[in-house]
């Protein structure tokens, strides 16, 4: 039979509650006594109960990603390197990762209110910040822990780890431009997206900074994904006197305009340079490499877990508001 609470505490010769307070860390329980119950529990095979223990504590030792997404599957490969990490992270710490994914809309809105009103998780990591962003205004409201992957325009304040995209767009502009492009085309994402703002602002900083005019022809919506990118750079392609460099939002976006450029016999890296942002690991494999700026998903995820575990443990945060650069990685499709 497996060993149970009751047995542990029969051979330390203490009450259970002092053994279930031992093992669930409790500070009012001493700390040598609770080595000693560990130590006890751990030579006699004893498995703690989770429900038990979660209905103990009254948490789930969950935490919850909702992706924001109208896709049934994973068809961004950065979202399945950020739920890794998420995953990775969370399992280190002895916790859960509930993930789903839900179109932006009503049935989103449904979703957060059940899980945060039914406590199926004790936290929420959040990604694709909207410039007004109900989530934050929600959850803020609710009292509910999260962090985000970036922020909003909203004067709200909360746990976030931010990557500079708009200093990286500049960046890339003026690394486009040294190697003499002067009709540099933007593929972005949608206009509610914080990301589009600010990536938006990093090229148009980086066309002045240069002494290029900013042409509203050259900038196309690509919805972040490939066929987004592929249709927008068709279109940017086809112009009179079409784009010599081609930026997109994020590298889906880019890998679709590569495909535009091929079907029109351009030869990328040469006829046509292309750059794109996440440093995914297809970008590495595109023929030929795609130049990108590269931010560190998994790395971002795992950090974001651990911010969110201090929420839920009371303890406080070293830096609430994190910003980081990205690192260009320059490869053959813009001729480097």
């Amino acid at each position: 039979m497996p060993v149970t609470i009751r047995d542990v505490a029969k051979r330390l010769k203490l009450s259970i509650t002092t053994v279930s307070r031992a093992l669930d860390g409790y500070d009012d329980v001493a700390a040598e006594t609770r080595e000693r119950v560990i130590r006890v529990a751990r030579e006699m095979g004893y498995v703690p109960s989770r429900a038990a223990r979660q209905l103990r504590r009254q948490r789930a030792d969950a935490i919850g990603y909702i992706i924001p997404t109208s896709k049934p599957r994973f068809a961004d490969p950065f979202f399945s390197e950020f739920i890794a990490g998420l995953g990775d992270e969370a399992a280190s710490r002895h916790f859960d990762l509930l993930v789903s994914t839900a179109s932006p809309g009503e049935a989103e809105g449904q979703m957060y209110e059940r899980w945060t009103q039914s406590k199926r998780v004790d936290g929420l990591v959040l990604s694709r910040m909207r410039l007004n962003d109900w989530r934050v205004e929600y959850l803020a409201q609710m009292g509910f822990p999260f962090v985000t992957l970036g922020r909003t325009a909203m004067p709200i304040d909360h746990p976030y780890i931010e990557v500079d995209g708009r200093a990286g767009f500049a960046a890339l502009v003026r690394h486009l431009a040294a190697w003499e492009h002067r009709r540099i085309a933007y593929i972005g994402a949608p206009p509610d997206l914080k990301l589009q703002a600010d990536r938006l602002a990093g090229y148009r900083a980086g066309l002045e900074a240069v002494g290029i005019a900013f042409d509203d022809a050259l900038v196309a919506e690509g919805h972040l994904t490939r066929v987004g990118g592929y249709e927008a750079a068709r279109l940017l392609l086809s112009l009179p006197e079409p784009p010599t460099a081609l930026i997109g939002a994020n590298d889906l976006t880019a890998i679709g305009a590569m495909r535009a450029a091929r079907e029109r016999g351009l030869i990328v890296g040469r006829d046509l340079a292309v750059a794109g942002f996440d440093g995914i690991e297809d970008a590495e494999h595109t023929q030929p490499p795609l130049t990108t700026l590269n931010q560190p998903v998994y790395e971002l995820a795992r950090r974001l877990v651990s911010m969110l575990l201090s929420l839920l443990d009371g303890e406080p945060l070293a830096e609430r508001h994190i910003l980081l650069q990205p690192e260009l990685i320059v490869r053959e499709s813009t001729g480097g």
